[in-house]
């Protein structure tokens, strides 16, 4: 039974639903050389880390964090999985990804389980989690908040599920000037399914529910370094078989280039925030 939407949840995940998926990706790793049966974690990165910066945008969030083999992790917004491996390869946490869209579920469980790892992954969304309260040491937020219209909503689950003194640790895009960028968008292709909001908005949906900040950084230099490098090394070439693309679709070169352009412009950035639960 699928669990109830509301229009635009409806919205986000026909955004998101590229039928077929898993196969699409297992194809493209083929055309690299690789069998379904040599396939590793590492293999996957240029799919599976759907935000600015990739893994090493990644990795520099979570080393912020305490995470030990102890530590129960929730991965929210969780795609295909990508962040959530990387938790369990680097950190042998017990991870759990929640995703509104069943076809990413679907595909995290199935590249999961096909590169040997284990992790748990339930279709859900941010603002009605379907967990009991005080589940989880840590809870993790990339590139998601610009598809949750409540943002006070977010938080306060967030709470909920979070044990006392736990860590939220969030890297989104956010406005942080006057313009909204161009659509589509990776996140939206329409404005009725973008959430975008400064900064503010999510300190004060923090605070109403008793998290303290404890780090801050705004990434739209390394935002604008990583689009450069990015540039330099497609410039000429090919798109690789495997990329984001096949999960951006036809539209790809315009979403990303609408991003890019409002990035540079100063318009939006990612920012990371890390919030510490109330005890």
């Amino acid at each position: 039974m699928g669990i109830a939407m509301s229009k635009p949840e409806r919205g986000i995940v026909e955004h998101y639903t590229k039928s077929g998926l898993f196969d699409r990706i297992i194809g493209a790793i083929e055309k690299l050389g690789k069998t379904a049966g040599t396939i590793e974690p590492e293999d996957l990165k240029p799919v599976d880390e759907f935000h600015i910066g990739g893994i090493e945008a990644t990795e520099e969030l979570l080393a912020q964090l305490e995470i030990g083999i102890s530590t129960r992790v929730l991965d929210i917004g969780s795609g295909i999985g990508g962040t959530t491996r990387h938790i369990v390869t680097r950190y042998g946490a017990d991870v759990t990804g929640l995703d509104l869209t069943p076809e990413f579920v679907d595909t995290a469980r199935r590249l999961t389980e096909l590169v040997g790892l284990s992790a748990e992954f339930r279709v859900g969304s941010a603002l009605e989690m379907p967990f009991d309260a005080k589940q989880f040491n840590v809870a993790t937020l990339m590139h998601v908040g610009m598809n949750l219209p409540d943002k006070p909503k977010l938080f306060a689950e967030v709470q909920r599920v979070l044990r006392p003194g736990g860590k939220f640790a969030i890297f989104d895009i956010m406005q942080i000037g006057p313009n909204h960028p161009k659509f589509p968008l990776p996140w939206s292709s329409v404005p009725e399914t973008s959430f975008l909001e400064k900064p503010e908005t999510y300190l004060d949906a923090a605070i109403e529910v008793g998290f303290t900040l404890t780090a801050r950084r705004d990434r739209g230099d390394f935002a604008r370094e990583f689009f450069k490098k990015l540039s330099a090394s497609l410039a000429g070439s090919t798109p690789p078989p495997l990329g984001l693309g096949l999960l951006m679709g036809e539209e790809t070169q315009t979403k990303v280039g609408n991003m890019v352009a409002a990035v540079s412009a100063g318009d939006v950035a990612p920012v990371e925030m890390i919030f510490s639960g109330p005890n």
